[in-house]
């Protein structure tokens, strides 16, 4: 994609530009572009776009005082060069330039401009107070190549019924494999769209995948799941993302979005045991909501709060942020809560090398077969929960 030289340009960050790229690509249809003052203030009061929910307006509008005053300097018709991370990404041909209120687009986002909260502080670094919209084009080549990817395991598998499911796996837990089990019962084909955020909150994105990854290949059928980086932008939001979540399924060709009962926000939406009219406008795809795991002491498994006779203090939760804890305490959670294999390989990538001579631990502990084979950190921390699972000495 060539751009030119000569115009005006405007600095954006990566995060807006993978954020162009997906309304590009039609992923957040019926939105095709940026909106021009008079429809972006309808949006922001109606929460609707041609018929179908949309929580705000979508707009661009950069920080920084060189961004804003080329903006004011814009025209009608003129075109401007986006730069980020110093490479030329793409151009807009004006059509209009407008103020907005960024306290107002902060609380429209996320409910509220206070800035103790970690979004509303994360977006208030990048946020301007001078919009620009107009046709546009981007160069971000993953996020057709997501696409490209979807519709081609669609077609290759032959998938009438295509579920998706957005999680964070952060880390994977037994509850997001029965949750994952539990969908695949009824679709065709599950697409894991696997959150990739531009904050630094939790596990690496490559740790998270490869973890996922391991459990699919191993214990799920093939080609019935793929997994899809997810690079969830500012937009994505409270209360706000589980309607652009069905909205990118429904664009990316799934025909049903499956979310936990315990998804953020849900309950903004949930009326009288199912989810209000707000949903009932997206004709094309089904919300399924799957009911809170737990693993229940009496009945030695992980069952629904639904379907389980038994107290809380018989439940052990799957507590993402209390995992969490653990792991980043270099601390090897229960194989009830994590399974052993998506542990061995969180723990060994989060602290390599972490012994002065593994293959001699390795070996002074474990029992073997005589043959010395070098032994990796996750092969280790698999036989290490093994011998934790031992219980003639408990």
């Amino acid at each position: 994609m060539e751009f030119s030289r000569k115009n005006k340009t405007i600095y954006i960050d990566t995060e807006a530009l993978s954020t162009l790229a997906l309304v590009q690509e039609g992923l957040l249809s019926p939105v095709k572009g940026l909106m021009n003052e008079e429809i972006a203030n309808r949006v922001n009061e109606d929460k609707n776009f041609q018929g179908v929910p949309f929580p705000f307006s979508f707009i661009l509008a950069p920080i920084g005082e060189k961004n804003q005053n080329i903006i004011k300097s814009l025209k009608p018709k003129e075109v401007v060069t986006l730069i980020s991370n110093n490479k030329e990404v793409g151009e807009i041909e004006v059509e209009d330039i407008f103020e907005i209120n960024p306290q107002e687009r902060l609380s429209q986002i996320y409910g509220t401009s206070d800035t103790s909260h970690p979004g509303v502080k994360n977006t208030t670094l990048r946020l301007g107070n001078m919009a620009v919209s107009g046709k546009y084009s981007v160069s971000y080549p993953i996020i057709r190549k997501n696409k490209e990817y979807v519709a081609k395991m669609i077609k290759k598998t032959k998938a009438k019924k295509v579920s998706a499911m957005m999680l964070a796996s952060n880390p994977l837990n037994r509850a997001h494999e029965r949750m994952i089990r539990q969908t695949l019962s009824s679709c065709d084909l599950l697409v894991i769209f696997l959150r990739k955020p531009f904050t630094k909150n939790g596990l690496d994105y490559d740790i998270r995948a490869k973890a996922l990854n391991r459990f699919i290949d191993n214990y799920l059928p093939s080609n019935k799941v793929i997994v899809v980086p997810f690079e969830n932008t500012y937009i994505f939001a409270e209360y706000n993302e589980l309607i652009l979540d069905a909205m990118l399924a429904q664009n990316y060709g799934c025909d049903k979005l499956v979310v936990g009962k315990n998804h953020a926000g849900l309950g903004l939406y949930f009326d009288d045991n199912r989810l209000n009219t707000i949903f009932d406008k997206f004709k094309n795809i089904e919300i399924e909501i799957i009911d809170e795991f737990v693993y229940c002491d009496i009945c030695n498994s992980l069952v629904s709060l639904q379907t389980c006779p038994h107290g809380q203090h018989h439940h052990v939760h799957y507590h993402s942020n209390s995992i969490m804890k653990l792991i980043q305490s270099g601390i090897i959670p229960p194989t009830i809560l994590v399974r052993k294999e998506v542990s061995a390989s969180i723990i060994s990538a989060l602290y390599p090398n972490r012994f002065d001579n593994l293959q001699n631990l390795y070996y002074s502990l474990m029992p073997g077969n005589g043959l010395i084979e070098e032994k990796s950190e996750e092969e280790f921390y698999i036989k290490l929960m093994e011998l934790y699972r031992t219980t003639s000495l408990s």
